[in-house]
């Protein structure tokens, strides 16, 4: 298994910037070129604006390449912001009777998932109550636990990770080190580095858009830190 994001001779994913003359366009990434196999993890580091959330984007499929092509062999699982798809005043039940439809699944399918989700979570009867009464971390904790659920052989992550408590932040980990280990792929992005050593073995270093230095993460981690 592998997925490649390939690049021909223009950028991907032009911005158009909103407070520059019509003719002024930023890249979101700019001339990025990454091939990954089976059984590879990798952190996306870089500071804020970096490009990190939109590379993962572009890998989930949320964003078209403008240019340049995106090839997937795999079911990709993608939580990309606590947020994504989590309506408020619905419980956590219907939330991921919710997700799960916009993830594929069928309502049947949705249905029956329910109870594993549950469980996967951790969040007991919380699961039955409404998301707004949740912290970032149940959020994150049911949005993981649906992803999760599809079983997937690419797992992408974008920061989620940290706002996870301890203990269900070692049982992302296990899960991820278990796709790894299977032939799948793992990209995470954040800023913590010592929590990202835990999920990823290499690094992507990205500086507005593109690739500064790509390599061990422990040896990119002091990289982007200078």
């Amino acid at each position: 298994m592998q997925f490649a994001f390939d690049r021909q001779q223009r950028p991907m994913t032009p911005i158009a910037a909103k407070f520059r003359k019509r003719t002024s366009t930023s890249w979101a990434l700019d001339n990025l070129n990454l091939e990954l196999g089976g059984g590879e993890s990798i952190a996306l580091i870089g500071p804020n604006g970096a490009g990190k959330t939109t590379l993962l984007r572009v890998l989930a499929g949320v964003l078209p390449a403008d240019t340049g092509s995106v090839h997937i062999d795999g079911v990709v699982g993608s939580l990309l912001s606590i947020q994504a798809g989590v309506t408020s005043l619905l419980t956590g039940r219907e939330n991921a009777m919710l997700l799960g439809v916009l993830t594929g699944w069928t309502r049947t399918e949705a249905r029956e998932a329910l109870d594993d989700v549950r469980e996967r979570s951790g969040l007991g009867d919380a699961f039955e109550n409404p998301v707004s009464s949740y912290s970032q971390g149940m959020r994150a904790r049911l949005g993981f636990a649906v992803v999760d659920r599809l079983e997937p052989t690419i797992l992408l992550l974008d920061e989620v990770h940290e706002a996870l408590d301890h203990d269900f932040r070692r049982g992302m980990e296990e899960r991820a080190m278990e796709i790894v280990e299977s032939g799948g792929i793992v990209v995470a992005a954040g800023h913590d580095h010592a929590e990202l050593s835990r999920l990823c073995e290499s690094a992507l270093v990205l500086e507005d858009g593109r690739v500064a230095a790509y390599g061990p993460l422990a040896e990119l981690g002091t990289f982007e830190r200078a």
